[in-house]
This record gives C-alpha cells, sequence and structure tokens, in this order.
C-alpha cells in the first residue's frame, strides 16, 4: 500500500461525508471523508473515499473495517486507485 486513501463500497444510501468520517476516526485521523453522489438527483451513489493522515492508519481502517456492518450493509474498504488520465476505468475496452 503506497496511499492513504481508501475506497470505500457497499454504504447505506442515508450516510453523509461527517457520518462516514466519524466511522474512520475510531481507526485513525481523518484528512477527508466524501459520499459521492449522483450528479442528477443528488443521491448517494452508495460509495465513497477516504483519506487518513498516515499510511498505517489507513491499513488500520481496512482490517477494522472491510466486511464490517453499516446499517445492515456490508462495507468494502480497500485501497483506492489512481484515476486514469480519461477519467474511466483501466479496464480493457473491447
Amino acid at each position: 500500500m503506497n496511499n492513504s486513501r481508501l475506497f470505500v463500497g457497499g454504504l447505506p444510501y442515508s450516510v453523509s461525508d461527517t457520518q462516514l468520517s466519524e466511522l474512520f476516526s475510531r481507526h485513525g485521523s481523518v484528512e477527508s471523508a466524501h459520499v459521492i453522489t449522483d450528479r442528477m438527483t443528488g443521491r448517494s451513489r452508495g460509495f465513497g473515499f477516504v483519506e487518513m493522515s498516515t499510511q498505517p492508519e489507513a491499513e488500520t481502517a481496512i482490517v477494522q473495517l472491510n466486511g464490517a456492518q453499516m446499517e445492515g450493509r456490508n462495507l468494502t474498504v480497500s485501497e483506492a486507485k489512481p484515476k486514469t488520465s480519461n477519467g474511466g476505468s483501466t479496464r480493457d475496452r473491447w
């Protein structure tokens, strides 16, 4: 792991940036927490990103929260992948 930015999937649609930050702050210092929302509806898309202060804190958060439940949903927590230059997936396109 080479950074402290985490991807968080499986979020309840009702969760806010503040709630996400509070959840991760139990495992270290949170620099930022952002739930991704749909541009048209403003509704949560069920995932977000959290940046921890240090890499060890990020690793601890992954171990502690990956697979944990939040409002009946299983969270997926992993190292965030860097954005590609075209803004899309790095997968091959057919």
